[in-house]
């Protein structure tokens, strides 16, 4: 049975203009002009110092025309960000009051709505600019949940402009990041995390059973020769049926079988494998 899920944790802004395509290019680290019309692809906007703002979904519906799926949270702030320098080109943003739904299910993305965009087989977000009387059953809480599962990482106003884009393993996931398109803005730092190796951090997957549900920026805690210590910071956090799902940027040379826990829990957290290779 295909799920039906109200993704109102999300807003659509709308960029158009004939330097629409040139601007984003400029400012996302993944290459729009490259995108194929129809096609989205997770990207993010960074600072100069290479720490990111914002991660966005971008479709690209031409090239004077891009949507870009974002978290409110990160509102209105990324917004401000992304356009700081429009004012140079011939293109603008505006903010979308449109419906978005998410659907779980085999052929979701054969449903046709005012627009759909296909995340992987089993997933699409639909786009409606009016509000269509959809019969939803199941809530927010399983897409962030399958989200995680995915590997597809989530930032938050209190992670903004705290880590650059490999630590939350962008440069595996889709086309987030391009390393050959030229300058964007922080280019210089991410290109150094890659080529130098400037990145020590990754996000890791966890899985525990526990009736807590953490904050993002909190920590978890790992076992080093019998003491429990800090470590890393938890970017997402999710509790469906006592069931908890993390994603957690650490020093990337973790262990597989290191053991892991919430602070002061007797619960273990078990690594999850990611879908994807990270190098």
């Amino acid at each position: 049975m295909t799920q039906f899920i109200p993704l109102n944790q999300y807003q659509i802004i709308e960029a158009q203009g004939i330097d629409a395509q040139t601007y984003l290019q400029g400012q996302l680290t993944s290459d729009v002009v490259a995108l194929a019309s129809g096609a989205s692809t997770l990207t993010a906007h960074c600072d100069p110092k290479g720490k990111m703002n914002a991660i966005f979904r971008v479709c690209k519906l031409s090239s004077t025309q891009f949507l870009l799926l974002v978290k409110k949270a990160l509102l209105p702030s990324a917004l401000e960000a992304l356009k700081k320098y429009a004012v140079f080109s011939k293109v603008s943003f505006e903010l979308r009051d449109w419906q978005i739904v998410g659907l779980i299910g085999e052929k979701c993305g054969k449903i046709q709505p005012h627009f759909s965009i296909e995340i992987d087989e089993q997933r699409s977000i639909l786009i409606n600019e009016t509000s269509l009387p959809i019969t939803f059953n199941a809530e927010e809480a399983l897409w962030e949940a399958v989200d995680i599962q995915a590997g597809l990482p989530n930032l938050t106003a209190k992670t903004q402009n705290e880590f650059i884009p490999q630590a939350f393993n962008l440069q595996a996931i889709e086309q987030a990041i391009s390393f050959t398109k030229g300058c964007y803005l922080g280019q210089e730092i991410v290109a150094r995390a890659k080529y130098r190796g400037a990145n020590k951090r990754a996000m890791f997957i966890l899985k525990g059973e526990t009736a807590s549900t953490p904050e993002v920026g909190e920590c978890i805690e790992m076992q080093i020769e019998g003491h429990w210590r800090k470590t890393g910071t938890i970017i997402r956090a999710v509790n469906i049926e006592g069931i908890l799902w993390l994603q957690v940027v650490m020093n990337n040379d973790v262990e597989i079988d290191q053991s892991f826990r919430l602070l002061e829990e007797a619960s273990l957290l078990t690594l999850q494998p990611l879908p994807y290779i990270v190098e």
